[in-house]
């Protein structure tokens, strides 16, 4: 019987016999539950909070009207989507200890997740691109980076994670799924999504890793160029006052960089080297959920237009009331 429910499960009808996954990434301990969303939610109203600032106050200033904070306004953009994407539901699920999420309800949170957090990586890639030339050819900046040509690096950055998430979901969609509905994650990643599918996965994890490569790699590849460029220009500034202020204006990006680069990083390996659900979500974690928490507070303590600009928009704010 049993065979004969997976053999129609993969058959030609590809029909899904599940209507809910369960998320069991997070503690099964009831008495974790309630501090566990204490912690996100506090994460999550930071995040927002913090990244909604950044945005209101880049607007508000026209001296900050310039393609490096208007990449950072939309990286701020980028990871309020993010984080809204995954928290909310982490925290219903919580507050009341169920740990299902429908058929529905998985795929959009999927089709998601792959659309900001690649927009994420090539905005990074993009600020980055800003960075060098405005370092290695101060001259031509204006006219390498113009209103125009800064539009179009972030809608061609959008467009090609539209268009990656769209195929990635339509692949995975033609997976069945079975008996098995635990996923081993605290959101529904595509990788783990394909784990329980009862359907041969070789196609989409080809896909994945060709995906992986051409957006993962290649614009990190691109970072790391831009990067190896500009420290070569500043090496050749002859004052180190001059070094420290060219250095200055990429030091934030180079930390969020880091950050985003690092714990990504540490997702991978940490699903390479253990089968442990919690430690996969804790990596998780970090890129999804903590690196935009952090990336405010990383731009306005360490850039001085921007704590300013922040400064004027909280008085401006406060004397309106």
């Amino acid at each position: 019987m049993q065979n004969q429910e997976i053999s129609g499960c993969m058959g030609p009808d590809n029909q899904t016999t599940v209507s809910e996954f369960l998320l069991l990434g997070l503690s099964e301990h009831p008495e974790q539950q309630l501090p566990l969303f204490g912690l996100f939610l506090g994460m999550y109203m930071v995040t927002v909070v913090g990244n909604l600032l950044i945005i209101l106050a880049i607007g508000s200033d026209s001296h900050l009207h310039t393609p490096m904070y208007f990449f950072l306004s939309n990286l701020s953009l980028l990871d309020v989507c993010l984080v809204t994407t995954l928290v909310p539901k982490m925290l219903v699920n919580l507050l009341t200890h169920n740990k299902a999420i429908s058929y529905a309800g998985c795929f959009a949170q999927m089709y998601f997740f792959i659309v900001f957090a690649c927009s994420d990586n090539l905005l990074l890639t993009v600020m980055a691109y800003d960075r060098f030339v405005a370092i290695c050819h101060p001259l031509q900046y204006v006219t390498m980076m113009s209103p125009r040509i800064c539009g179009i690096l972030v809608l061609m950055a959008w467009t090609i994670s539209l268009l990656n998430s769209i195929l990635q979901i339509i692949m995975v969609m033609q997976l069945s799924f079975c008996t098995e509905r635990g996923i081993s994650h605290f959101f529904c990643d595509i990788s783990e999504v394909m784990k329980i599918s009862c359907s041969d996965t070789l196609i989409n994890n080809i896909l994945i890793y060709f995906v992986t490569g051409l957006l993962g790699v290649l614009p990190f590849t691109g970072i790391l160029f831009s990067y190896g460029q500009i420290c070569s220009s500043i090496l050749r500034v002859p004052s180190p006052g001059g070094k420290y202020k060219a250095f200055s204006t990429c030091g934030s990006h180079l930390s969020v960089v880091s950050l985003f680069y690092g714990t990504g990083l540490g997702v991978y390996l940490s699903s390479s080297a253990t089968h442990s659900s919690w430690k996969i979500s804790v990596a998780s974690m970090m890129y999804s959920v903590v690196t935009p928490m952090l990336n405010p507070f990383i731009y306005s303590l360490r850039n001085k237009d921007m704590k300013e600009a922040l400064r004027k928009f909280v008085s401006r704010t406060g004397s309106s009331k």
